[in-house]
């Protein structure tokens, strides 16, 4: 995967930016249609991912993506978010193609990536995915 620059030149992608819980938080909830529920985003980073990727539209997060990993050759994206008034603008394709640089350039040998069917598109056509058998359990009710 090559770094894709954000559609819009104004734009900027940082690497491990400090993350506003309540800033990061609003945006998740935005944009997968929750209610805005405060998550210890920095505490979560800081113990788990090996880097994450902040876009900013003048000083303003408008999309994020964080990958975690095993502490070997494996990453797992999660958390691709662009906040709605921004989305199908290649704003994410970026995001995750910056995500996907930094995963190699740290060591990491692969980026395993879940989603849901209507997301499908966006992981295989736009970002280079390839689909993989794997297997889910649900822990708890």
């Amino acid at each position: 995967m090559a770094t894709v620059p954000p559609v819009d030149p104004a734009v900027e992608l940082r690497a491990r930016p400090a993350v506003d819980d309540a800033e990061l938080s609003a945006l998740h909830a935005a944009a997968f249609g929750g209610t805005p529920n405060l998550q210890r985003w920095g505490d979560r980073l800081a113990r788990h991912s090996l880097t994450w990727v902040g876009a900013y539209d003048d000083g303003r997060m408008i999309g994020f993506a964080n990958v975690a990993w095993d502490g070997g050759v494996h990453a797992f994206l999660l958390d691709v978010v662009v906040e709605p008034g921004r989305q199908r603008d290649g704003m994410g394709t970026a995001l995750v193609a910056e995500a996907a640089r930094l995963t190699a350039d740290a060591g990491c040998e692969w980026l395993h990536v879940d989603f849901v069917p209507e997301h499908a598109a966006f992981y295989l056509e736009h970002c280079g995915f390839t689909r993989t058998d794997a297997g889910v359990v649900r822990l708890g009710s």
